[in-house]
């Protein structure tokens, strides 16, 4: 979400090299290299002028320590303030009253609502052991109906039913009366939007909150929207009491700017960003985290907490197993290594949250190794037969063209797959033999991190 944000800031603090001390002449072309990179990135221009104002008031005077640049003492400073503007610590929902508790998704037509209450009711009854139940009340489409009744049943939530010929603060209160019959723990109410603000859509919310009595009052935007999700945010702020905000698709292209506008704006935490379509797609917001990806130095811990949640435990210590008794890594366990990834958003979600050198394009990693790509070599490896899949080395010509006809790909497809399946089993070798020391050397820098030894 913020590449090009990330490659522009880190420009700006380069600029910086050779200089003893951060002054108000050697920052002023800089913070405005930091100022049009915010604006590109469709951060709000108020937003940027106190920004940037806060910025200089603490660069200007700033010693440079031995142990730091001036480029990576202004990065410093810009991370702190960063963190502060995003809302300075995680603000994790609020679930502490008397169920159901009642959470309320608002916001405009296509910012993701439907989906992001059902991302939501995945998360409350995987992580927190609740009972969930959805109800739409946005009469004007039939089909958001529909989808949030097939999206409860995908993952594992009660549904109140409702249709176009209903009152939507007639809904909320069957839905309430429904939630408490039913012993659930959680009602999520998911509100219509309009294309754009109008006092018809905002009138409705507002009595449907009034009979809803929410405990939390979420403001659903689209990470996309730009300057509109600015002016949407006041409207809903300055409508509803608003307790938190959720970003959605922000795996997409989006500058990043909505979230530090948004939030500046509603004065409220973000507290979930949505990514991808699956229904495990919402991570939990930790601006701390957000300020260090917006730099490029990566967010590892959340990439770590991902991999304990969605990685299977199970076939991780059977091939850890497999490979200590000396048994190969073949082709079965590289579809399960690649099946994993996909399950975590794919190697581009990965490459998201770890620190890329500047000189490294993430985009042009995220094309080499996208979802596209590992699917077709899961097709490839499904085209073979378990022997195949076993002994890769009898793969013959005649094989190949049968698993490129099988997977619908080209030969030339089965021979790259096969190369980068040799390289892997190298070094799985090494890996069973003890040689993770001997790799570690052979790296820039040489030998194992501290505590690795």
């Amino acid at each position: 979400m913020f590449d090009n944000l990330s490659s522009r800031l880190s420009e700006a603090a380069r600029s910086l090299a050779g200089k003893g001390r951060l002054t108000e002449a050697n920052i002023k072309d800089t913070l405005r290299q930091v100022r049009l990179a915010l604006l590109e990135a469709d951060v709000a221009l108020p937003v940027v002028k106190t920004f940037i104002e806060r910025i200089r008031e603490r660069a200007v005077g700033e010693e440079v320590t031995k142990s730091l640049t001036p480029g990576q003492a202004l990065t410093k400073i810009i991370h702190a303030e960063l963190v502060a503007i995003l809302g300075s610590v995680h603000a994790p929902l609020d679930l502490k009253a008397q169920p159901p508790v009642v959470i309320l998704l608002a916001g405009l037509q296509g910012a993701g609502k439907t989906t992001t209450a059902a991302k939501l009711a995945k998360r409350l009854i995987d992580k927190d052991r609740k009972r969930v139940m959805l109800v739409s009340v946005d009469v004007h489409r039939p089909a958001a109906i529909l989808q949030l009744k097939m999206l409860a049943d995908e993952v594992g939530a009660l549904h109140c039913d409702s249709d176009t010929g209903q009152q939507p603060v007639a809904i909320v209160e069957r839905a309430l009366d429904e939630a408490r019959r039913s012993h659930a723990d959680v009602l999520i109410v998911d509100t219509a939007g309009r294309l754009h603000i109008d006092d018809g859509m905002m009138q409705e919310v507002a009595a449907v909150h009034a009979k809803a009595a929410p405990h939390e009052t979420l403001f659903v935007v689209d990470s996309m929207a730009g300057q509109d999700a600015v002016n949407a945010a006041t409207a809903f702020n300055d409508t509803l009491p608003l307790t938190g905000v959720v970003l959605t698709k922000a795996d997409g292209d989006a500058k990043g700017g909505v979230a530090l506008s948004v939030r500046e704006v509603t004065g409220q935490p973000i507290r979930f960003l949505g990514v991808g379509e699956k229904v495990e797609g919402l991570e939990s917001f930790h601006p701390d985290r957000m300020a260090s990806r917006i730099l490029g130095m990566g967010d590892v811990l959340s990439l770590v907490e991902e991999i304990e949640d969605k990685v299977n435990r199970e076939k991780t210590e059977k091939l850890a197993k497999k490979l200590k008794k000396g048994r190969g890594f073949d082709l079965a366990d590289l579809r399960d290594q690649f099946e994993q990834m996909m399950n975590m958003g794919g190697l581009g979600a990965m490459l998201d949250k770890l620190p890329i050198p500047g000189k490294v394009n993430p985009a042009a990693l995220k094309d080499a190794a996208g979802e596209q790509q590992m699917r077709r070599q899961i097709a490839i490896i499904n085209s073979m037969t378990p022997a195949e899949r076993r002994f890769p080395k009898t793969i013959n010509g005649s094989r190949k063209k049968r698993i490129a006809h099988g997977s619908g790909l080209q030969v030339q497809d089965v021979n790259r797959l096969l190369k980068q399946f040799m390289q892997m089993e190298k070094m799985m070798r090494k890996m069973s033999r003890g040689g993770m020391k001997k790799m570690m050397r052979g790296m820039p820098g040489g030998g194992l991190p501290p505590g690795f030894g």
